[in-house]
């Protein structure tokens, strides 16, 4: 059994992955636009979606959510473990841009470094850096 993150952007997705990519250095393996999906009869695409993209790796996928307008972020986090504390710092500081910082980045009795934001687009994250590290 595989668990994957599956994570909806309402029209933002391509925004996301170039910020990702830049700042976190995320590789995007596959891309495809709505207008590019294989037609399903069962599944209408709404007005407007045509060039919003839907995206999926092995390890996060990734899509617009056809503009819906109802993505909410609650419940969950991301958990990004870096190798130690100055690119764990690094990271947590790239993704508060434009975020907000829900427990700044420190140490704590499990670890050197921990920190939990909000990125700009509404994402929660859990920085870490193993205990060792």
């Amino acid at each position: 059994m595989q668990v994957q993150p599956y994570v909806f952007f309402d029209g933002r997705c391509e925004e996301a992955l170039r910020f990702y990519g830049e700042k976190l250095g995320a590789e995007v393996l596959f891309q495809m636009r709505y207008k590019d999906s294989p037609p399903d009869p069962k599944r209408s695409v709404l007005p407007g979606s045509d060039d919003k993209i839907r995206i999926g790796t092995t390890e996060l996928m990734m899509s617009d959510h056809c503009n819906s307008g109802n993505t909410a972020y609650a419940g969950f986090n991301l958990s990004l473990t870096t190798g130690n504390a100055a690119d764990g710092e690094q990271f947590f500081n790239t993704l508060a841009d434009g975020g907000q910082v829900r427990m700044p980045w420190q140490s704590t009795f499990w670890t050197k470094g921990f920190g939990m934001v909000a990125d700009r687009f509404g994402i929660g994250w859990m920085v870490t850096i193993p205990r060792e590290g």
